[in-house]
């Protein structure tokens, strides 16, 4: 069997590129408030927001308005990314935001269109994808076609920025509220992503030491030795950018091993038959079953393309892995491991993973339904089973859908069920009203 590859370069993919011009403006401070009522409202503007609202927008379904707290399409998404210095993405080509069933320009078509503006190691890539192979999509690509899909599905017109406070379901309505605006809306949409995964608080005694930095702030530039602890894509980039400005790293790594792997789960779960495991109209799969299979696929992984980078670092001393040891504490600048040994250096970096919003905060609790850390949703449209009106999309979806509700392909699969479930509410409301007259 042949494994394919993808070049390291694509590491150094060029960021911010002269791209042509999109017209979607970022929402300034002080633009007035949203309207008082909407048929949806969508909270939050992501790639799983951005893929529901160009859905909502096919279907018919118009009177819209989105809330996110940095203004733009995809802009928090993309600030992470950026913190990171991350210039490629796991997913490939066909994983992008946009809506099943519908033929808009897909994201490796437009990155055909835009040939020029790419290097020959991008260029390869979208050879390897139209051959049926494993392919990394550049950042940049992707901002611009997020850019390019939001102007399309007229996304600017329907965004405000804001932060919201609660979401109030009812029996035929939902408030959603914010510091300077109530709306009242049919259906409300979560698309609230994920937030880092702290530290356990054992860890530390009292507050967090100074020289102690998670993976979404900002990074000491004059660190000239860090420790960074996880076993994931962010503990990798956290060690490339570290490494590329000329510090040495070590690395402790809980597991006994690092995992490299294409795809951060199994290909299967993007594909009909591994959505079934997790459920569906043909067979219920217990929670237990449910609960024994996201263990296991959520586990931190790496892309291929780190690999020669870190093994070249080990080997000439760089980079010093510390496998398979727990962590009792960590002070200013050091990491005491479980067999007692310390390691040292300027600054500390935790790059734990993140966990699902799942509406905790924003909805009643009892709304939530949590269990285990995950909502209650109806399988069939993703709302909560009570709070009707309400849908997740993203990951909070991942015991309905399986781990690649996390991805942005589990996005686009999410947002069928819901578009389609609101689609069908919004046209019978309608017809009752015309019957009313």
């Amino acid at each position: 069997m042949t494994r394919f590859l993808p070049h390291p370069r694509l590491l150094d993919s060029p960021r911010h590129r002269d791209w042509p011009a999109f017209s979607a403006p970022q929402v300034p401070d002080g633009s007035p408030p949203p309207p008082t009522g909407a048929d949806v409202v969508i909270v939050g503007a992501g790639p799983a927001g951005l893929a529901v609202a160009a859905a909502l927008w096919h279907v018919g379904v118009r009177d819209v308005v989105i809330i996110d707290r940095d203004g733009a399409p995809v802009a928090r998404f993309l600030g992470r990314v950026d913190r990171l210095n991350q210039r490629v993405l796991r997913s490939p080509y066909e994983h992008h935001p946009g809506v099943e069933g519908y033929r808009d320009c897909e994201l490796r078509d437009f990155a055909r269109m835009h040939w020029s503006l790419l290097t020959s190691v991008e260029r390869r890539e979208i050879r390897m994808s139209q051959a049926g192979h494993r392919s990394v999509v550049p950042v940049d690509v992707f901002d611009a076609y997020c850019r390019h899909t939001s102007v399309i599905h007229q996304v600017p017109q329907r965004l405000w920025l804001g932060e919201v406070g609660s979401v109030e379901p009812g029996a035929d309505r939902v408030l959603v509220r914010g510091g300077d605006f109530t709306i009242e809306a049919r259906h409300v949409v979560l698309c609230l992503g994920e937030e880092r995964r702290d530290a356990p608080a054992s860890w530390w005694s009292g507050d967090r030491p100074n020289a102690v930095g998670y993976w979404d702030e900002p990074v000491h530039p004059d660190a000239g030795h860090v420790a960074v602890v996880g076993a994931g894509l962010t503990a990798a980039h956290l060690i490339h950018n570290a490494l590329d400005r000329g510090a040495r790293v070590d690395w402790v790594l809980r597991k006994d091993t690092e995992r490299y792997q294409c795809s951060d789960v199994n290909a299967s779960f993007f594909r009909a038959e591994g959505r079934a495991r997790f459920g569906g109209q043909a067979r219920q799969v217990p929670w237990a079953e449910r609960l024994a299979l996201m263990s296991r696929e959520r586990r931190a992984s790496v892309m291929f393309e780190f690999q020669p980078l870190l093994t070249a670092a080990e080997a000439n001393g760089r980079l010093t892995v510390h496998r398979g040891n727990g962590i009792r504490a960590v002070g200013d600048g050091h990491v005491e491991l479980a067999d007692g040994r310390r390691v040292t250096g300027d600054q500390v970096l935790l790059a734990l993973g993140t966990t699902p919003s799942i509406g905790t905060g924003l909805l009643p609790e009892a709304s939530v339904g949590a269990r285990d850390g995950w909502p209650d949703l109806d399988e069939r449209t993703l709302a909560y089973r009570h709070a009707p009106r309400v849908y997740a999309a993203g990951a909070a979806a991942c015991m309905v859908l399986g781990p690649a509700a996390r991805n942005i392909d589990g996005h686009r699969v999410a947002t069928a069920r819901i578009a389609g479930a609101i689609a069908a509410q919004v046209r019978e409301g309608v017809a009752q009203r015309v019957r009313a007259l």
